[in-house]
């Protein structure tokens, strides 16, 4: 070879894919005799799955006859073959009475399925790799290696993804039995909360924790703190971390959770400033700019050593697509564990390109897709969105659900709708003259709602809506609890 590698052909491998003809024949032979067979295997295995093309055929004959509630045996079935066709040398009636007498039986069906099964991943998988190897050696122009890798960690995750056996009917019992679960993990979990706790009380209190699942939709107008509150929330959450090791070696978590975190427009670095600032209480603009005393640095540093086993961990990959931030979302959740999904923000994701420019239309893939994502992970994913302008032109500037950008699907698919809202930021904007009755009436005002933050909750499908009053420091970042002294009186739910 003098040292030169050699483009692999699948030719050259000289072996055949891995196949078991035998348990092909006897699992198709136990549904010609008894067609309640096939409702055993029916949900994890597809024609494609048999080795043998003769096998395939029957297969999805047989399935299109029970399911038009048709009986699919030897006889039944011959019909759909032509007089003159062959299969291993025999007549179609011939093969298929052969199947029916070497049948397996019921009982044994559905292992025999899932070894078909397990074979044809089997094959896929030699499949891909071959594919990789050759598309590597061939270096195609219109695909770079970062492609390909996308390309092949695509077709990984969606075999990853095929007969999933958690899907189907429940039995009411066991749906009764998780909800007991998760009723006596709250009863245990800090807080009493049957989701994971934000770290802020007062919104705990309202929505009983992060829930597993739940999408929930966080707006608002700029410079109102959306990304301060996510990064509030991420941070207390992996702080807060816990977790007990399984009598099978994995880890459960007990208390707090692993975040990911998708910045698409901050870097992983000013995310960190953002965080670091909160916990020191330095302000960001003072640690960008290195104008620190040395206590102040010396408590940067400690600070950042206290964070580094923090399990909070940050994609900052700007204008990935819908699929992509599945994807790696699928494997933060395999390689280092997830309990909560942020991202920052919706309108910055994008869709599969189905949608021809309309905007509206992949909006709505975008947030079905994460609403999907949340059930299938079994995670709360909290999605930051823009609001429209139309916010301003109010008297008013409370935000509304109407207020959503392209509204439709990201109202429709929220299992919570959160809005943050600062009447110090609207009111900063307004000043009259100084020493006129306007400006003292003003400035009582400002100093009412100032370092006060209103987080509105516009919808909770299985909770109350309503408002939560938080402390909010915009030199650190930093939302918190207010104390209870300062509640305001007048606050309506």
């Amino acid at each position: 070879m003098n040292g030169q590698l050699q483009k692999v052909e699948p030719a050259e491998l000289m072996r055949v894919a891995p196949h078991n003809a035998e348990a092909e024949r006897q699992l198709l032979g136990a549904i010609l005799v008894n067609n309640e067979t096939y409702y055993r295997v029916s949900d994890f295995l597809e024609a494609g799955h048999f080795y043998v093309e003769p096998h395939r055929d029957i297969y999805e004959k047989i399935a299109q006859l029970i399911r038009a509630g048709k009986i699919a045996s030897p006889i039944t079935l011959k019909t759909f073959f032509s007089a003159d066709a062959k299969i291993a040398d025999l007549a179609p009636a011939q093969y298929l009475l052969r199947l029916a007498a070497d049948a397996t039986s019921i009982i044994n069906a559905e292992d025999y399925g899932r070894a078909i099964y397990d074979l044809a991943i089997r094959r896929n998988l030699i499949r891909i790799g071959e594919d990789m190897v050759n598309i590597a050696f061939d270096a195609p122009i219109d695909m770079p290696p970062g492609q390909q890798i996308d390309d092949a960690e695509r077709r990984l995750f969606e075999l990853a993804e095929q007969g999933r056996e958690n899907t189907g009917f429940v039995g009411f019992g066991e749906a009764l039995t998780q909800t007991i679960e998760m009723a006596a993990a709250a009863f245990q979990r800090q807080g009493k909360l049957s989701g994971i706790s934000t770290g802020l009380r007062d919104l705990d209190e309202k929505m009983g924790g992060l829930q597993p699942s739940d999408l929930v939709v966080l707006a608002a107008r700029p410079a109102m703190g959306k990304t301060s509150l996510a990064t509030n929330i991420a941070y207390n959450i992996a702080e807060a971390y816990m977790a007990e090791e399984q009598p099978d070696g994995t880890l459960k978590t007990v208390n707090g959770g692993v975040v990911g975190f998708f910045s698409l427009e901050m870097s992983a670095e000013q995310l960190a400033t953002r965080i670091i600032s909160e916990q020191t209480e330095i302000s960001s603009s003072k640690i960008r700019r290195g104008d620190l005393n040395e206590a102040e640095f010396e408590m940067l540093v400690a600070a950042s050593q206290n964070m580094q086993t923090v399990p909070l961990h940050v994609d900052q990959t700007g204008g990935i697509s819908i699929a992509q931030l599945v994807a790696r979302a699928r494997r933060l959740k395999r390689q280092r564990g997830l309990d909560l999904l942020i991202v920052d923000y919706i309108q910055l994701l994008t869709g599969s390109g189905k949608s021809q420019g309309n905007r509206v239309q992949e909006i709505t893939e975008i947030t079905t897709g994460l609403k999907a994502l949340a059930k299938e992970l079994n995670v709360p994913i909290i999605a930051l969105s823009q609001l429209s302008r139309q916010v301003e032109s109010r008297d008013d500037k409370r935000p509304i659900l109407s207020d959503l950008r392209e509204s439709g699907s990201i109202e429709q698919d929220a299992d919570v709708v959160l809005f943050i809202y600062r009447e110090e930021y609207y009111l900063g904007k307004t000043m009259p003259e100084e020493g006129t009755e306007e400006f003292f009436k003003w400035q009582e005002k400002i100093e009412r709602v100032k370092n006060r933050a209103e987080v509105i909750i516009a919808k909770q499908r299985h909770g109350p809506t309503g408002t939560v009053d938080l402390h909010f420091q915009g030199e650190y970042t930093r939302f918190s609890d207010l104390a209870d002294t300062d509640r305001l009186p007048d606050r309506h739910d």
